[in-house]
C-alpha cells in the first residue's frame, strides 16, 4: 500500500499525540515521563491543532505526523518501528512546498533528527545551552530556504 499524506482532523489529535510521545521517548528517554499522556493530548488539541496545519502519513494506519504553521516546523515524529522507510521525508517535502522558508528546533542529542535535517538542507542558526527551553536540554535552531 502506497504511503498517503492526509491533512488530520481534530478528532485525530489524539492518536497524533501518541505517535509524538512513542517517538519522543524513543529517541530522547531520558526525558521520558515529562509529560503524562493526558498532557499531551491537551496540548494537541488546544494549541497544535489550532495554531498548526497538521498532516499525517498514513500507511493503513497513521505512522507519521507534521505540525506546521507559517515559517515554522512545530512537531515531525513518525513511529519508531516506521522511521527510516521514507515517511518522514514525504511529511517535510509537504511543509516545504507550503511555505518559501522554515524554523525547526531540535535537541543537539537527537542525533538523528539532526542528521535528517541536516541531509535534507536546514542550517544550523542558533545553538543553547538549553536554559530557556521547558526540558533544559541543549538545543539547535534550524533554517530552510528554497532556492529558485
Amino acid at each position: 500500500m502506497p504511503l498517503i499524506l492526509r491533512r488530520l482532523a481534530l478528532e485525530e489529535m489524539d492518536s497524533a499525540a501518541i505517535i509524538h510521545r512513542a517517538a519522543f521517548d524513543a529517541r530522547l528517554p531520558w526525558l521520558a515521563g515529562l509529560h503524562t499522556p493526558e498532557d499531551d493530548r491537551a496540548y494537541f488539541r488546544r494549541h497544535v491543532f489550532a495554531e498548526c496545519q497538521v498532516w499525517g502519513a498514513v500507511d493503513g494506519e497513521t505512522i507519521g505526523i507534521i505540525a506546521f504553521r507559517e515559517g515554522w516546523i512545530d512537531q515531525l515524529y513518525v513511529l519508531p518501528e516506521h522511521q527510516g522507510r521514507g515517511a518522514g521525508d514525504a511529511l517535510l517535502q509537504r511543509a516545504k512546498a507550503a511555505f518559501p522558508s522554515l524554523k525547526l528546533w531540535t535537541f543537539k542529542e537527537n542525533v538523528a533528527a539532526v542528521r535528517f535535517y541536516e541531509k535534507r538542507g536546514f542550517v544550523a542558526v542558533k545553538e543553547t545551552d538549553g536554559r530557556d527551553n521547558e526540558e533544559r536540554e541543549p538545543d539547535v535552531l534550524y533554517r530552510w530556504e528554497r532556492t529558485v
